[in-house]
């Protein structure tokens, strides 16, 4: 793991424990990298709750309560499912922070619309602040799964000051 992502992982429990807040993630395209860095941090336990690898639609519909209409109607790699997916993360654990990520990290599975290095993240807090915002990132399947856990720590953060 690159240094620099250990690095906000450090940083986001440095802000999330003097508030007493937990963290979980939703992880698609990034296989639990998010869980992986921030873990990696000696005491992460007292910051960080659990984290769910949903990579199918149906992991994502059965641990998270993401809608079959949303998966139908904007798929998989949208805003839709991964504010759906943030909202159950809070609504199955004991977080107050959480994180989504769904993307095309390749080198297959991109099209037209939705070319590889297409990633939707989302963040949201128990108080209701929410956002999610689409990259498309460059290089290859190794680059954008970094780069999303990078994004993904960075608005983590962001949303615990």
């Amino acid at each position: 793991m690159q240094e620099d992502i250990i690095e906000l992982a450090r940083q986001l429990g440095q802000a999330l424990s003097p508030k007493n807040w937990m963290a979980a993630t939703a992880e698609s395209c990034t296989g639990g990298g998010v869980a992986y860095a921030i873990t990696a941090i000696s005491g992460s336990s007292g910051w960080f709750d659990r984290a769910f690898v949903t990579y199918t639609n149906e992991a994502k519909q059965q641990m998270l309560g993401v809608s079959t209409e949303s998966l139908i109607q904007f798929g998989a790699v949208s805003e839709a499912v991964v504010l759906e997916m943030t909202a159950g993360v809070l609504a199955h654990s004991q977080a107050n922070i959480a994180v989504a990520i769904s993307g095309i990290a390749g080198p297959t599975g991109g099209t037209a619309e939705k070319p590889v290095g297409t990633v939707w993240i989302a963040w949201q807090t128990k108080q209701g602040d929410k956002a999610a915002r689409c990259f498309v990132f460059p290089g290859d399947r190794d680059a954008v799964r970094s780069q999303a856990i990078r994004e993904a720590l960075q608005g983590l953060l962001s949303y615990s000051k």
